[in-house]
């Protein structure tokens, strides 16, 4: 039962978003979001965030065959992957490049917030070596390991994603954006009471 409503709450995200997303080039007027914008800016973090959730939970996926842990990861991935295909066409309908010179969380007047060391490029993002790290455990391992990793990750698209519902203009974005907030913080309650039947923390 306690997965069944962050079921709804993702599925809420998707349906909402997918019925959104064909009007998003001209939800802001006739203005487009400059190169500089929170619009573009959070469309081009969140989705270098989110590909590190897909991968992450595809990994966990081969590692364990618990099954609530594989269904979360499952649907993770879907809800992450979907979302981000969204943003990137965003970014094409509005004409804007995918990648920028600017410093990752300069949108929210926070460049520097991750060393970017070892591939962490922002708040909540893994390491090389912890994706690494967890592509060689198995079972109750990987599953602790795995849920850990995702509520930092979590942690961090929520602050991102609470930036963009603050900070764009673009109306359907700032929905999806407040959306994210909603359920990753539905996900991360289930993540700690996988973690605390586990004998486990979220902090490693």
């Amino acid at each position: 039962m306690r997965y069944a409503g962050v079921a709804v709450a993702v599925a809420g995200v998707l349906v909402a978003a997918g019925a959104i997303s064909y009007s998003v080039a001209g939800d802001n007027g006739s203005q487009v979001p400059s190169v500089e914008s929170a619009d573009a800016g959070f469309a081009r973090d969140m989705a270098v965030h989110h590909q590190q959730a897909v991968e992450m939970s595809y990994i966990v996926r081969d590692r364990t065959k618990d099954e609530e842990v594989r269904r979360l990861a499952y649907d993770i991935a879907q809800t992450q992957a979907n979302q981000r295909g969204m943003l990137i066409g965003w970014l094409d309908l509005w004409g804007l490049p995918k990648v920028s010179s600017d410093e990752p969380m300069a949108w929210m007047d926070m460049a520097g917030m991750a060393s970017g060391e070892d591939g962490a490029l922002m708040p909540g993002m893994a390491t090389n070596t912890e994706m690494k790290k967890l592509g060689t455990l198995n079972g109750k391992q990987a599953e602790i390991f795995y849920l850990q990793l995702m509520t930092a990750h979590h942690q961090g698209g929520v602050h991102m994603a609470q930036g963009c519902a603050d900070k764009c203009t673009v109306g359907v974005e700032k929905r999806l954006a407040q959306g994210m907030v909603e359920a990753q913080k539905s996900e991360m309650q289930l993540m700690a009471d996988l973690l605390r039947s586990r004998g486990a923390t979220p902090s490693p």
